[in-house]
């Protein structure tokens, strides 16, 4: 019997545009160390490496830096603020629902890998009305690694049910194209999403600029993948 054909997505940036709770959330702390807000636009970039690294980055803006007690304390803040208004203002992308659709009719089983906590990561696609339709939701604190480290991507496929020999991985960022590399699976880039370097220059496998793009990418991936283990 041939195993699940998997999609794992990212989350922030991929599956969900969440950079305005999180950047409110940022703000939030800042504003509390008195130091003045982050623009939203200017700040999507930072996103992706987890909520130390966001609140270190906007501290970096202003020429601050903090001890690791003191970006623990900001980190404690920043969550218990986020997790409050986690989805007062992100939404899934546009076209991500019929996308989803159209591959589950295909046959297709998705999961999530973030290096998102799992707990908040569930809370935001529970809020979102979008947490049944993955059969593994998987963050940074699931396996206790985090991406790029191939661990957390072999785990979640295998928690999905799935097998690394028929999932694709899509992402916005340098950890999802680097997480899928060293898990060898192929990657899908979004052009949508928050990264600091050009997704092309990371060259994914395919690149989609709209959601409405996500079934032909992902079954031309799926039709390589079995080209070449036929041959």
């Amino acid at each position: 019997m041939t195993s699940p054909r998997t999609v794992v997505f990212d989350l922030d940036g991929t599956l969900v545009d969440t950079a305005p709770d999180l950047i409110n959330a940022l703000n939030f702390v800042l504003d509390r160390e008195g130091l003045p807000p982050v623009p939203l636009q200017s700040a999507r970039n930072m996103i992706g490496a987890g909520a130390r690294k966001l609140i270190e980055r906007g501290l970096e803006l202003e020429g601050r830096t903090a001890g690791v007690e003191d970006i623990t304390r900001l980190t404690n803040d920043f969550i218990d603020h986020y997790a409050a208004h986690i989805a007062d203002f992100s939404r899934p992308f546009e076209g991500l629902e019929s996308a989803l659709d159209e591959l589950a009719a295909r046959g297709f089983r998705f999961a999530v890998c973030t290096n998102k906590l799992e707990w908040l990561s569930k809370l935001l696609l529970d809020q979102l009305g979008l947490s049944s339709r993955f059969s593994a939701i998987c963050g940074a604190d699931t396996f206790g690694v985090s991406k790029p480290d191939p661990a957390i991507l072999r785990q979640t496929v295998a928690r999905a049910g799935g097998q690394l020999s028929s999932a694709i991985m899509v992402g916005d960022a340098g950890p999802d194209i680097g997480v899928a590399r060293r898990a060898g699976i192929p990657v899908i880039g979004v052009e949508f999403g928050y990264t600091d370097v050009p997704i092309a220059d990371l060259k994914p496998d395919l690149l989609i600029g709209h959601m409405r793009d996500l079934t032909a990418a992902v079954e031309s991936l799926m039709l390589q993948r079995k080209v070449i283990q036929v041959f």
